[in-house]
């Protein structure tokens, strides 16, 4: 019975890492309405942060997101987990 459990548990959470990862906002494609999804995000700083990749070439990590004006240490650290600068 504790294998049973064990198995249970160790697919419970290979499936939440999988859901996880799945729902990443990528910086360099996410259009304003998904980055409003992020935490502290709103339609102003998404459409800055919009604006600097456009002028800037995308994000080459997730702490540029930083250099934003508005968008400021705190936010990137509290969602970290949740974004990511993936090519395509």
């Amino acid at each position: 019975m504790n294998f049973i459990k064990s198995l249970v548990l160790g697919l419970t959470l290979s499936l939440a890492s999988l859901a996880a990862f799945a729902a990443q906002i990528n910086l360099n494609s996410a259009n304003a309405a998904q980055l409003e999804t992020l935490n502290g995000i709103g339609a102003a700083k998404a459409e800055a942060i919009v604006a600097y990749r456009t002028e800037h070439g995308g994000f080459k990590s997730v702490d540029e997101l930083a250099n934003v004006k508005g968008v400021g240490l705190k936010t990137v650290e509290k969602n970290r987990d949740q974004m990511t600068v993936a090519t395509k």
